[in-house]
């Protein structure tokens, strides 16, 4: 998995950390706070993942999805209120409750004292990521995203987002690197086809929340792993041969 890599890129939401159920428990208690009831966070996260698919090459896909919600649920707020009301809820999660998925912190420092060059391709917002780099106790106090990671890439960094290739595209050409020279850590279906499309191996990290699509991405992943203990392992075999 490691041979010949220099640069590992890592997905973040659901790759790097456990933030996925986060998104699902703030988009339940946004419907409900404009007038959609109660709903289930599964649904609601099938939905938003369907959308964000559709609209990937659009400037604005999150402003998309609740222009969306607002149409599904009838609700008389304007689109960029409830977008505007979904960051306030979700503040709080963001800045306390997120953390990184287990022993991802002590994966990502591994490979960080082996020498390997570490980015983040993201399709989250930036200013999302900002509160995870500078804000967020949890992460702070493991492995600081700043630390560890260059470039780290949000949705505002490219024109079009995942399944299309240009965010690595784009940190091969920051990095020098080739797409042979490239791993790439992604969960779900969207991050596995954009690495593929990039040209670059892939690591599915397991997921529960990519359930539905578990059979399409362990098809189209170069290689499958449990969680980062298991990834640890193989890293720390891999280097001692």
């Amino acid at each position: 998995m490691f041979d010949r890599k220099k640069v590992i890129i890592f997905d973040l939401d659901g790759t790097l950390i456990d933030s996925v159920g986060v998104w699902n428990a703030v988009d339940v208690e946004l419907v409900k706070q404009i007038g959609g009831g109660e709903r289930d966070g599964d649904e609601l996260q099938r939905r938003r993942d369907t959308l964000l698919r559709e609209r990937a090459a659009s400037s604005d896909p999150y402003g998309d999805y609740c222009a969306y919600l607002k149409e599904k649920y009838a609700s008389p707020l304007p689109a960029d209120e409830i977008h505007r009301r979904r960051y306030r809820i979700a503040r709080d999660f963001l800045e306390n409750v997120v953390d990184y998925k287990p022993r991802a912190d002590e994966f990502v420092r591994a490979l960080k004292a082996r020498g390997f060059r570490l980015a983040i391709a993201t399709t989250t917002r930036r200013g999302t990521v900002d509160i995870y780099r500078a804000v967020n106790r949890n992460m702070l106090a493991k492995a600081p995203l700043d630390e560890y990671f260059s470039p780290v890439y949000a949705r505002e960094d490219v024109r079009a987002m995942k399944p299309d290739p240009e965010v690595h595209f784009r940190i091969l050409g920051a990095l020098g690197a080739t797409p042979a020279e490239c791993l790439i850590f992604e969960d779900s279906l969207i991050g596995v086809e954009s690495a593929r499309n990039a040209g670059i191996e892939t690591a599915a990290v397991y997921d529960r929340y990519s359930d539905a699509d578990r059979a399409r991405i362990d098809a189209l992943a170069d290689y499958r792993v449990r969680d980062y203990g298991e990834a640890i392992e193989i890293l720390k075999r891999e280097t001692a041969e």
